[in-house]
């Protein structure tokens, strides 16, 4: 019951959050893009698979290299922008835990940064792989430790100094466990929700001071480092009988 209600809490979450998604990190998270293909072994004729496909960026940039890329993601919303912006590309709704495709249906499969959001990670991983012909590589990518992605740990110390750890939300994944194997923050966007109208406030001013030290003119430069990884189904499978 835990993971449907995650699972729940994060696909409504980014139901409302595809239309604002290109404003807030999609500047961001578009940077690992041309690295997680290239993990992926991504070329002209390879069949992507992009999970998690949010916008639609990295299946895009998969099929700018003359790729045949396909995305699938939970929320509707985002399947409905990524198609909009990308009508070349197919983009379907779907659940990465239980994929709607064959076995052997892909040479190659991108996560970025979307295993932070499932409810379970390693289903989605051996899904993946089930789908990945014998050779084919999946990649992904997740956020650093806090300690190395600065904006992460600015929010954090705010939330720790005028907030609560321990709001009522769903329990999940620990946010950074593909970074590091301890326990860490999930969803910093929902525990801010959560917070008391007073310490939100108090949350939003230390954040604000925190990046000041960042600002370059108009814009903040934070350092904010991820984690990529990538492996190869072996080129023979091994098989059981009983």
């Amino acid at each position: 019951m835990e993971l449907l209600d995650f699972h729940s809490f994060e696909q409504s979450g980014w139901q409302r959050a595809a239309g604002r998604y290109g404003d807030a990190f999609g500047g961001l998270t578009s940077q690992t893009i041309a690295r997680l293909l290239n993990a992926a072994r991504v070329e002209r004729g390879t069949r992507l698979l992009d999970i998690a496909s949010g916008p639609g960026y990295v299946a895009a940039a998969a099929a700018a290299q003359g790729a045949t890329a396909c995305g699938v993601d939970f929320s509707s919303e985002m399947v409905r922008l990524a198609a909009h912006r990308y009508p070349g590309i197919r983009f379907l709704e779907g659940d990465a835990e239980a994929l709607p495709f064959p076995d052997a249906s892909f040479d190659a499969v991108t996560i970025n940064f979307g295993v932070l959001h499932l409810a379970r990670p390693d289903a989605a991983l051996a899904e993946a792989c089930r789908v990945l012909v014998a050779g084919g590589r999946c990649a992904l990518t997740v956020w650093a430790k806090p300690d190395v992605s600065v904006g992460f740990g600015i929010v954090l110390r705010a939330i720790e100094t005028h907030g609560r750890m321990d709001v009522p939300l769903p329990e999940g994944p620990p946010f950074f466990r593909f970074s590091d194997p301890a326990e860490a923050a999930r969803s910093l966007r929902a525990a801010l929700r959560a917070q008391t109208p007073d310490a939100t406030v108090a949350i939003r001013l230390a954040i604000i001071e925190g990046l000041e030290p960042y600002r370059r003119g108009d814009v903040f430069e934070l350092p904010m480092a991820s984690v990529l990884s990538s492996a190869a189904v072996p080129t023979t499978r091994s098989t059981s009988s009983s």
